[in-house]
């Protein structure tokens, strides 16, 4: 069993940053990929960036490529998504996600590949 206990999520006026947090229960937090997701009202959830379980390859969604890093403490047992040059377009509650499999090769976009998530925290960028 896996919890993940997402923070740093408020509101931000647009060109302006926030820093999400993931701290995942656990002890094999090093194993697996880890994702963030968002969802928008009336919108389907979307893929917004990968980390591997090492850290050493990341995946972006094109919408935030270049303005959002997504990095990863395994020592720490947490995942970040810094995110910087907000606009109003980012407005979602935001997702932390663990992958279901144990040292993936690759990082996946796809929802369904993911198995244990957080409760969400609200972002909202104002104009």
């Amino acid at each position: 069993q896996v919890q993940l206990v997402e923070s740093g999520g408020g509101l931000a006026q647009a060109g302006g940053s926030l820093r999400l947090s993931c701290a995942a229960s656990g002890r094999t937090f090093s194993s697996y990929a880890m994702g963030w997701f968002r969802q928008a009202p009336g919108k389907e959830r979307e893929f917004v960036a990968a980390i591997r379980w090492s850290g050493g390859s990341t995946a972006y969604a094109d919408s935030v490529k270049g303005r959002f890093t997504i990095s990863r403490d395994n020592a720490k047992n947490t995942m970040y998504l810094q995110m910087a040059n907000l606009i109003p377009e980012d407005t979602a509650v935001y997702y932390c996600a663990k992958d279901r499999s144990t040292y993936r090769a690759g990082l996946t976009q796809r929802v369904h590949e993911y198995d244990y998530w957080g409760q969400g925290t609200q972002v909202t960028v104002s104009s």
